[in-house]
């Protein structure tokens, strides 16, 4: 297996001149619910919303100077493609983020603030994905993916690596999970660390292939449905490294339905006054269905991003 944790080392030194320390900030409410200490880790305030942004500047970074002048490509509709939007910028690095045909306008324009070279095709993320990465083979460029490969995980893995430096003393962390690459980078080097930690994965019912995946052995193609934690929606691509590393670090997964993402959404913003995406509402609801089994623990949510549209917001929260 890919030694994870040497790539979280190497990213945090790469990255660090490029990403925020985000707060690790008490939460009163839920730590007096619990009767143990909560914190909020809080990726809604990284650059472009996200944690993603750690991935993909360290793919970036990693880069020879032959394949930066060459440049890369990505497809996304979401964090990602915001990420690897803000990195190309900063870097001066050509490159492309393909888009189904009908993205949303929202998001598209966030997309063009960065001044992103932006192409559209097809219908569907999967066949966007797959046009976008046989692009990149016959430009000669590198694809960025989302989660399944070393750099991006590593990168991934430096909310673990702050977190730890932060509160060394926590006993759980809880985080949201699709592909697997934030939980796999932060577990990789959290569990070298300090294996006592507890490393919990929270998935929506209405997307759990990581989860079926894990009861099944292998990677599955379990059903999909819409829903509010569209970060972690989809399935995950066979043979992805992140499934042996959750196999590995995990210690358990919880589901939550859509009320509850909804809940967990609307709290955080009356406790918090923060405005957070559905994936991270997925953490906060998983920590509100386990809050009897981590009674009186010290226990790290990983506010895994901020981007919603303010009208789909409203229509949750008000």
């Amino acid at each position: 297996m890919i030694d994870i944790h040497e790539h979280v080392l190497s990213a945090e030194r790469r990255i660090r001149p490029h990403i925020r320390e985000t707060p690790l900030d008490h939460s009163f409410y839920l730590s007096a619910l619990s009767g143990g200490r909560v914190s909020l880790k809080l990726e809604n305030l990284q650059h472009t919303g996200s944690f993603k942004i750690r991935g993909a500047m360290n793919k970036l970074l990693s880069l020879t100077p032959e394949e930066r002048k060459a440049g890369v490509v990505t497809a996304s509709t979401g964090n990602h493609g915001l990420a690897v939007a803000h990195g190309i910028s900063q870097l001066d690095i050509p490159g492309s983020i393909f888009l189904p045909e009908n993205p949303s306008l929202q998001k598209l324009e966030m997309l063009r603030h960065y001044g992103a070279d932006i192409e559209f095709y097809g219908t569907s993320c999967e066949i966007t994905e797959s046009h976008a990465r046989e692009e990149a083979r016959k430009r000669g460029r590198i694809y960025v993916p989302p989660y399944n490969d070393p750099h991006i995980i590593g990168g991934q893995g430096t909310v673990g690596v702050e977190l730890l430096a932060q509160w060394d003393s926590v006993e759980c962390i809880m985080v949201a999970v699709g592909g697997g690459g934030l939980i796999s980078g932060i577990a990789s080097y959290v569990k070298e660390k300090r294996n006592d930690v507890e490393i919990i994965g929270c998935l929506p019912e209405h997307s759990p292939v990581m989860y079926e995946s894990i009861r099944a052995g292998w990677i599955v193609d379990a059903p999909v449905l819409p829903t509010l934690s569209d970060a972690t929606a989809g399935g995950i691509e066979h043979g992805s490294i992140t499934f042996d590393l959750c196999k590995q670090y995990v210690d358990d997964w919880i589901l939550v339905g859509e009320d509850e993402i909804r809940d967990g959404m609307k709290l955080i913003f009356e406790e918090h006054r923060y405005v957070i995406e559905g994936a991270a509402g997925v953490v906060v609801a998983g920590f509100l269905r386990f809050i009897k089994r981590l009674r009186n623990k010290r226990v790290a949510l990983v506010i895994c991003g901020g981007n919603i549209e303010i009208g789909k917001f409203k229509d949750l929260v008000f």
